[in-house]
């Protein structure tokens, strides 16, 4: 077989991060638009690549100060750098639907290696629509990938301390990508 180039339909593929918040809760902020794609042999998942765009100067938590903080130089520093990467090309299978994806995590100008639990959740013929027609099937691949990191790996280390000795946000991260993956048209079967 040969490989093929899915890129991820930006509408519908998200990433989350969720960080405990004064000890006591969680915050969650999301990404959506996040752009990029993946190639694979699907007789050689081991060797497929991945690369991914996040807009980081579009985060939202749902609360605009907080937003507005993330943005700043004591968080994200958007003005300096407005986008995180990743790319991947180690993969191991660990099932039919389980791989570990590692590759190089770039976040505020910062370059790490992570490794993500990706869960294939499937592929179907679906509808495409441009310009009012439609003009599929086209096939969609699902997929969903985990890791967690260590936000000080990555300068984003502003912290508040609060009574007893907690802080304000935790070290650990934890960062949940859903895609929805798009078989390119010239890959479509006649």
């Amino acid at each position: 077989m040969t490989t093929t180039r899915w890129f991820f339909e930006p509408g519908h593929t998200a990433a989350e991060f969720c960080a405990r918040h004064m000890m006591v809760t969680y915050v969650r902020g999301q990404f959506k638009n996040v752009q990029g794609f993946v190639e694979v042999d699907p007789d050689e998942p081991e060797k497929a690549r991945v690369e991914a765009t996040i807009d980081a100067t579009q985060v939202f938590t749902g609360q605009p100060q907080r937003d507005a903080h993330l943005r700043s130089a004591d968080f994200f520093d958007v003005e300096n750098h407005p986008a995180w990467t990743f790319v991947g090309s180690r993969v191991n299978q660990l099932s039919a639907t389980e791989f570990a994806v590692t590759g190089d995590l770039t976040v505020r100008g910062t370059t790490r290696p992570v490794t993500f639990d990706v869960t294939y959740l499937g592929q179907w013929d679906t509808p495409w629509w441009e310009d009012g027609q439609n003009l599929g099937p086209r096939k969609r691949a699902g997929f969903t990938a985990r890791t967690r990191i260590n936000r000080h790996d990555f300068g984003v280390s502003w912290n508040d301390v609060v009574d007893q000795g907690g802080v304000v946000v935790s070290d650990l991260v934890d960062v949940t990508v859903d895609v929805e993956a798009v078989l390119e048209a010239a890959a479509q079967p006649a």
